[in-house]
């Protein structure tokens, strides 16, 4: 007997289930979403069987799924090295105490949208910029009077500039992974909507920067901050050397993995030069992450962080995501789902608006950052190859709204998280945190004017 093709209504109770268990999972228990997502892939099996799927039908789909992820698995693995070695290096401290040299007053908001960039950027992310920096930057912004959501704003669109455009990120390595293309080609794609946004919202924070500008900043927090990182590590500009030799790579579309261990590398020779490091650091560093014990609370939180094993959460959840997806997508209960979503959709711009708003309905819905990637990625990845569209328009659309829009929604993780750390609801700062929401109406400006939107060539299609 073969399995028949699913119900619209059957495909929807798979989907239905698993917002149900995540829903009451992260808003009311506040729990992980890694086994969540397991029951979710439980309920899909259960309707996969009752279509007329074997076991081993079902295990083969979701291994398949899992094969799809492998090589974001495999640099989210070496991301984590890069990390560890490059803090023990100095590299990331570095960083940030240049990029800390770029406060003033009247220019404080924009300031703070910079140095919450350069972190990010440096860390790859949000969470650890907003949870350290942007701390610092909320008690210097109520020093000059300036109201909080204002700060928190800023700090969010620069925490998010980085969680999205940074090769250190697990998102910016998971969009692609989903959407079937690489990672550079990913981020060189999405400077054109991010580009623009970034440049509106500093424009904006400028402009309210002003109203503020007379005030008298304390720059104690960020000078302590400083002499801090100047006292445990050997602050050198060569430090920005591996950096830049990955930004190069990624200029040179060096594949991700060697471009990426070419960092490690760099680090590495880094740590031994300038901080006296042995290979035994080095290594411990890679593998189980920088330790930093200076004392200081801030710098200890955002500086204790790298390692091949803090990846293991952003590993097993993008496994366990990409089961349920695997699941879905083999037992056909994806394909009717977007059939009923495509029928209205007959153009391009109808799919990258249809992208982006899904993504939204999951932040909303599910609501967790990596699932509003990896869902609407494998129900939208065929359609987008269909129409003769290169992977990394979705892999852009995917977080232009799924990345960006999770900070806005209060249950969210990442609102909650926010919520949390900066002491400013969601609601209070969604309006001023102008990247989160100006990116996701220019990527769906793009998608209707047809700018930057490409498509396949012959090569890309074998």
């Amino acid at each position: 007997m073969q399995p028949r093709k699913p119900y619209l209504y059957e495909a929807l109770f798979s989907v239905l289930a698993l917002i149900t268990v995540m829903g009451i999972s992260l808003i009311k228990y506040h729990t992980d979403p890694h086994v969540p997502m397991l029951i979710g892939s439980f309920f899909a099996s259960l309707v996969a069987v009752r279509l007329g799927y074997k076991w081993k039908d079902i295990e083969k789909g979701m291994i398949d799924g899992i094969s799809q992820a492998l090589q974001a698995i495999i640099i989210l693995t070496i991301i984590g090295i890069l990390i560890g070695v490059w803090i023990l290096a100095g590299v990331v401290p570095t960083m940030i105490y240049y990029g800390l040299n770029i406060i003033s007053p009247k220019f404080f908001l924009l300031a703070a949208l910079l140095i919450c960039s350069i972190t990010s950027l440096a860390t790859g992310t949000s969470w650890g910029t907003a949870g350290t920096i942007g701390i610092a930057l909320m008690g210097i912004g109520k020093g000059l009077g300036i109201p909080a959501p204002l700060v928190a704003g800023a700090v969010i669109s620069g925490a998010y500039f980085g969680d999205k455009m940074s090769p250190l990120s697990d998102t910016t390595n998971l969009a692609p992974a989903v959407a079937g293309t690489d990672i550079f080609s990913h981020v060189k794609h999405m400077v054109y909507t991010t580009g623009v946004s970034y440049i509106i919202a500093a424009l904006l924070y400028l402009f309210l920067g002003f109203r503020y500008g007379s005030g008298a900043v304390d720059v104690s927090t960020i000078k302590e901050i400083q002499g801090v990182l100047a006292g445990q590590f050997n602050i050198n500009s060569l430090l920005l050397i591996p950096p830049l030799a990955v930004i190069i790579c990624v200029a040179l579309k060096v594949p991700a993995i060697p471009g990426i261990t070419l960092g490690i590398l760099l680090g590495a020779i880094e740590a031994f030069i300038f901080q006296g490091a042995d290979l035994g650091q080095i290594l411990n560093a890679g593998y189980s992450g920088f330790v930093s014990e200076t004392g200081n609370k801030m710098i200890d939180d955002l500086l204790t962080a790298g390692g091949l094993t803090a990846m293991m959460y952003s590993i097993s959840l993008t496994i366990a995501s990409m089961m349920f997806g695997g699941i879905m997508e083999r037992t056909g209960q994806l394909e009717v789902i977007l059939e009923a979503l495509l029928k209205r959709v007959k153009s391009v711009r109808g799919l990258i608006c249809s992208t982006i708003l899904t993504c939204v309905a999951s932040n909303m819905l599910l609501p967790e950052q990596y699932i509003s990637i990896v869902v609407p990625g494998r129900m939208y990845a065929k359609a987008y190859r269909e129409k003769g569209l290169h992977p990394k328009n979705l892999s852009r659309a995917l977080e232009d709204a799924g990345t960006l829009t999770s900070a806005l929604v209060p249950w969210n993780t990442c609102g909650a998280f926010m919520k949390g750390v900066l002491g400013v609801s969601a609601t209070a700062y969604a309006p001023w945190a102008f990247l989160n929401y100006i990116n996701p109406i220019v990527s769906i400006i793009y998608g209707f004017t047809g700018f930057t939107i490409e498509r396949l060539k012959d090569d890309d299609k074998s």
